[in-house]
């Protein structure tokens, strides 16, 4: 067994203290969208926490169908809950009093003790699979007999909803080892087994109103009904050591789910399905260790499993795609193609990157690339982004950066990036056009700062926002290289006078003495300190003038950067919020003004170092100042072994948002292996040199 997965412990001086232990999340993947999650004394304080959420039109449509599992140990007549559930003014029961530690190596395992009686509890979740496993360890040291019960709860609704008594009701089938629920109205099925002890059948008794306390701060809805329909049973023989297999299957259709119980529902094969899991995640991080010179981390080691998480399969296309975020958010086309580069290219899966790419491919219309996908198979993609399709040619870029693989671009995606510049020239929706300068204008509400309030945008950013621009001018430098290679040099030149006329523009209009205008509209520039300016200087074909690039980022940093990442607007604003809390307009209007942004440190990075010419000096003092903090402080604090999404940009910078980002993740990843440690990508010269021959032809 691969002797370096990374490990998190929390012994019981940690977990007595209920307050603080309760703050610490995790969560398990399979790659289709499903997921399981809770807290680390398995006490539920979300909506979105629960043993086996499966998604039915994957990786979109999530539903719950396994809330948890509470256990208790009888000991004669003495009964010992070790689960708890928080209702609005109580904790019942108090379980997780017996909790005597919890660790993450890789996946959850609990500690309990009762009495004489010690029992270990380990979850994991098979990849590609609608199952959920928990991995039992029993030890009897009584010289009496015990009995183990362990009681599922049990629920059909989508992952943003709550539900009331009577909201679904089941029906049941006993099965050998455990029972077969099928819910209605709402079609679903879940399987539980067991491969020892029995299932009892105690009819459906209603855990009423459990009480989510991360929903409640939050503004939502946060009292949910549970079924609890009976109990495992399982006798505990004195002095003797138990181990066995709790298994949940679920799904939309019983023949699948009665066929993935027969191929696995076995004690033998559950033992393979876990042996098989951990062989997995041993090559996720042998493969990114083994393909260069860097020193192992733990931390690291959790961000390189951390990104495993976020790529999935999607139903629709039979490909890949990313999930921007856990626990709530879908594959948005902005999100995937900016942390493409940190999730697949630096780790080595280049099919995986391909697959991403013809994702967005397959759904490009009228030059956008769809900015989300709905949750159901009939339904449409959205397009309302400004600047995802200019994230999909720089993913291309950095693609062959990587890889070096011309043919694969000009077989399947050398067309779409034509489409996506031609439309962006001439104009397309949302009044997405080039204007007469060079540069891109647009309406408001399409960049990444998209939060709104009741209908309004709260930073609408409608003309032509400096990251826009940015991403235009190296978008037309892409299609200029590969033009060349391509062997069309008329549009080779065609689109190196447009790049020119940008750049010149760019200077001459956003240019505001130390720093950049955020946006220009209608030729008045807002002086807004915002950290979008970054992304000028950050990409591979820079827009500002390399003598204006140091004032930039020492500006940024002096301004907006915390130990988590950049703020999104600077304190002195008078619309500067630092704490993101409260209901939905609260936390929307606080989410980019002033909120700070994990995933942007990753692009900070790049043009600090940029601008010092990535020396030995610098690079040890861009990781000492701007990244430990984020990747040796926080995949320890929120959601264990991963990074949040966002944080407050008041001190101490308190985790929000997602537990687990997927550019929180990729983007600081890439910055490290790529700026820091200095390992670039292999074909990164013979791409870039092209510009060279390009600007000599």
């Amino acid at each position: 067994m691969f002797n370096f997965f990374p490990h998190i412990y929390f012994g019981l001086d940690s977990l007595s203290r209920f307050d603080g232990a309760i703050k610490f999340e995790w969560i398990l993947t399979n790659g289709l969208g499903g997921y399981a999650s809770s807290t680390v004394l398995n006490v539920n304080t979300r909506k979105f926490h629960g043993l086996l959420f499966v998604a039915f039109n994957p990786p979109v449509n999530r539903h719950l169908l396994l809330s948890k599992v509470d256990e208790e140990v009888w000991v004669g007549k003495n009964r010992y809950p070790l689960g708890s559930n928080q209702f609005r003014d109580v904790i019942y029961p108090e379980g997780y009093h017996r909790l005597k530690g919890f660790e993450m190596n890789p996946f959850p395992t609990f500690y309990y003790q009762v009495e004489g009686i010690f029992l270990k509890k380990e979850v994991f979740m098979p990849h590609q699979k609608n199952v959920i496993v928990i991995i039992y360890d029993v030890f009897n040291s009584l010289k009496e007999a015990a009995e183990l019960r362990i009681y599922p709860l049990i629920n059909m609704r989508h992952f943003y909803r709550t539900t009331r008594r009577g909201d679904f009701q089941v029906s049941k089938e006993k099965i050998m080892g455990g029972v077969l629920f099928k819910f209605f109205p709402k079609t679903g099925f879940l399987l539980i087994s067991s491969t020892a002890g029995s299932y009892v059948d105690c009819g459906d008794i209603w855990i009423e109103k459990i009480y989510f306390r991360k929903d409640d701060s939050r503004g939502e809805n946060c009292f949910d009904d549970c079924l609890q329909p009976g109990f495992f049973s399982l006798d505990l023989n004195p002095k003797e050591k138990t181990r066995f297999y709790l298994a949940a299957f679920g799904g939309i259709k019983k023949e699948r789910i009665l066929s993935a119980y027969s191929q696995l529902g076995r004690k033998d094969a559950l033992e393979k399905l876990f042996s098989e899991e951990m062989k997995r995640q041993e090559r996720l991080l042998k493969n990114f260790y083994g393909r260069r010179q860097i020193k192992r981390g733990d931390w690291l080691s959790w961000l390189l499993l951390a990104a495993d998480s976020f790529i999935v399969w999607r139903k629709w296309t039979g490909k890949k795609s990313i999930i921007a975020g856990y626990h709530w958010f879908e594959d948005w086309g902005r999100d995937a193609l900016i942390s493409l580069p940190g999730l697949t290219l630096i780790t080595g899966r280049f099919k995986d990157a391909e697959e991403i790419l013809l994702t967005f491919v397959e759904y490009c219309k009228d030059g956008l690339v769809p900015s989300r996908f709905p949750e159901e198979t009939e339904g449409k993609p959205e397009y309302s982004s400004v600047d995802a399709s200019l994230w999909f040619l720089n993913a291309v870029l950095q693609y062959l950066k990587y890889t070096g693989n011309f043919d694969f671009v000009r077989k399947n995606l050398w067309d779409t990036m034509q489409d996506i510049c031609e439309h962006y020239i001439h104009g397309t929706r949302f009044g997405i056009h080039m204007d007469r300068d060079g540069l891109i204008v647009h309406g408001p509400r399409l960049t990444w700062m998209d939060a709104s309030v009741n209908g309004v945008p709260v930073t609408p950013r409608e003309g032509k926002a400096v990251e826009i621009q940015a991403l235009w001018y190296n978008a037309l430098k892409i299609m200029e290289i590969l033009s060349l290679e391509f062997h069309s040099e008329n549009q080779a030149i065609k689109y190196h006078n447009l790049a020119s006329h940008a750049k010149k523009s760019f200077n001459e209009k956003f240019w505001n003495g130390e720093y950049l205008y955020d946006v220009i509209h209608e030729e008045q520039g807002d002086p807004s300190f915002r950290p979008n300016q970054i992304i000028a200087i950050c990409l591979d074909f820079p827009i500002l003038e390399t003598s204006r690039m140091e004032s930039v980022v020492e500006t940024v940093q002096n301004r907006l950067l915390t130990p988590y990442g950049l703020r999104t607007l600077a304190p002195d604003d008078s619309r500067y919020v630092g704490i993101y809390s409260g209901s939905f307009s609260l936390r929307d209007s606080a989410y980019h003004n002033g909120t700070v942004w994990a995933w942007l440190l990753g692009p900070f990075i790049t043009a600090f170092l940029k601008t010092r010419g990535y020396g030995d000096y610098w690079r040890r003092f861009a990781l000492e100042r701007f990244l430990k903090p984020l990747f040796q402080v926080e995949p320890y604090r929120a959601g264990l072994g991963s990074l949040s999404e966002i944080f407050d940009g008041d001190p101490p910078h308190l985790p929000r948002g997602c537990i687990s980002q997927a550019w929180s993740v990729a983007e600081p990843l890439r910055a490290y292996v790529e700026d820091v440690l200095f390992e670039r990508a292999p074909f990164e010269k013979k791409v870039l040199r092209l510009s060279e021959k390009s600007n000599n032809a």
